[in-house]
């Protein structure tokens, strides 16, 4: 028994040096893990503060970061770009705004002239919604006379969609119509696609007169109603429904109800023409020793088109010479002058033929002067009666000049009693190749009042 007890004592030995032993090998494995986990701390952070403060990764890392706050902040906002339930936005501008109200019973004024919507929904119905053809809309259905403040409202956009509308509201001012009439009045419009050779009469209206309404605010400012008559390419009496346009004194047109738009016109066109002469005017001088021998024209006459009132005062139209710059024989085209107020001429040009000579002169004697714009009938008493003029051009066309040929005159409009002196014009001849110069440019003389003559 006692041998038994001795071995139970020697196993139970034995089993504690392994329990010791094993101890050991547990507490020097957790020694290495422990030792293992340091080593690998400080190789990761060298690691990451190699990558972090590092130069050469340093623009990675900031990358990497900022991506990953962009995912983390719009994870769950209206734009995020992850998931098809996010938000979208679209602003459609310049929309017309359309007014719902009484147009035959009130004027209405302060209307925007056009707004903006701007859609938030789902990508697919943003885009729908902004294809259709919207507008904006304000009610004013039951409003009565006066300023109001009203909302508008998006139409035409659909309920899949928010709709937010710039401005959201306006301040609109109605004002009850009332009804004036207005005498016709009318422009002629298109005048520069009509042919010149064609005078517009005095049109002829269905109605003189014409209702407009509007506001009595609107029609006190209106000064005058006009049709508007086109006469593009007409060239006979023509009749039209011409366009009524209010205007007010600043020649600005007035939004206002003119009933009915347009009124009926009847122009009569006519071409009214003349047959005048075509004169030769020289402007310059020649250089000394030569003159114009004689000038020859393909056109002697020439049909020009005016209204009659300003045919009546026409007697001649023009070609003007300057004949400073002839130096020789030549053949030159030269335009016709036209009158003010006529609008064309079957001719507009005319080919001269110029021949030039030696120059010569010839005094002229006995010339007698004559007054103009003696207002105040005064008498005068000149120095002398007679003056002298030279006259130049070649000798064919100066040899059978006389005085009778020539005037001469001075102007009395500022003429005052006691001595006087005025100067001496010369009336150059129509004869284009002849110049007159006076000898004497003056004129002197006592002015006396015929009446206070008399009295004494």
């Amino acid at each position: 028994m006692n041998n038994r007890k001795e071995q139970i004592d020697k196993q139970k030995v034995a089993q504690a040096k392994r329990i010791a032993s094993q101890s050991k090998k547990i507490s020097s494995s957790f020694e290495n893990m422990e030792a293992g986990f340091f080593r690998f701390f400080r190789s990761f952070s060298t690691l990451l503060d190699h990558l972090l403060f590092g130069t050469k990764h340093a623009g990675i890392v900031s990358l990497i970061i900022a991506v990953m706050l962009f995912a983390i902040v719009n994870f769950n906002s209206q734009d995020s770009v992850f998931g098809s339930s996010l938000l979208y936005s679209r602003t459609v501008s310049n929309l017309e705004i359309s007014a719902q109200y009484s147009e035959t019973t009130y004027e209405l004024s302060g209307l925007p002239s056009e707004c903006s919507v701007t859609l938030t929904g789902d990508a697919g119905s943003v885009t729908s919604a902004a294809s259709n053809n919207g507008y904006c809309l304000i009610d004013l259905e039951g409003l009565v006379e006066g300023t109001h403040t009203v909302k508008l409202q998006a139409i035409g956009y659909g309920d899949a969609v928010e709709k937010v509308i710039t401005p959201t509201s306006a301040s609109i001012t109605l004002k009850k119509k009332t009804t004036g009439q207005f005498v016709i009045g009318y422009d002629f419009i298109n005048t520069d696609k009509m042919d010149d050779v064609y005078v517009l009469g005095t049109p002829s209206f269905g109605s003189s007169k014409v209702n407009v309404r509007a506001s009595q605010d609107t029609l006190d400012s209106i000064a005058f109603v006009k049709a508007l008559i086109d006469v593009e390419n007409v060239s006979e009496e023509f009749t039209q429904q011409a366009k009524l346009v209010a205007y007010n004194t600043s020649g600005l047109p007035v939004n206002a109800d003119i009933v009915p738009s347009t009124v009926e016109v009847t122009v009569p066109v006519k071409s009214p023409s003349k047959i005048v002469p075509i004169v030769l005017e020289t402007t310059g001088k020649l250089e000394d020793g030569f003159a114009i021998e004689s000038i020859d024209m393909d056109h002697q006459t020439v049909t020009i088109y005016a209204p009659e009132s300003v045919l009546a005062q026409v007697e001649q139209v023009t070609v003007s010479i300057d004949a400073s710059t002839l130096t020789k024989d030549t053949k030159i085209v030269q335009p016709i002058i036209l009158p003010s107020g006529v609008s064309t001429s079957d001719i507009t040009k005319v080919n001269l033929d110029i021949k030039l000579g030696e120059e010569a002169s010839k005094l002229i004697t006995q010339v007698s002067p004559y007054f103009t714009n003696n207002e105040s009938g005064y008498r005068f008493l000149p120095d002398k009666a007679y003056y002298d003029v030279n006259v130049y051009g070649t000798v064919s066309n100066i040899e059978d000049i006389s005085s009778a040929d020539i005037r001469i005159y001075f102007d009395m409009i500022d003429a005052e009693i006691g001595d006087a002196e005025f100067t001496l014009h010369v009336v150059q001849n129509t004869n284009p190749y002849i110049h007159y110069e006076l000898v004497d440019s003056t004129i002197s003389g006592i002015i006396e009042d015929p009446n206070s003559s008399e009295g004494e």
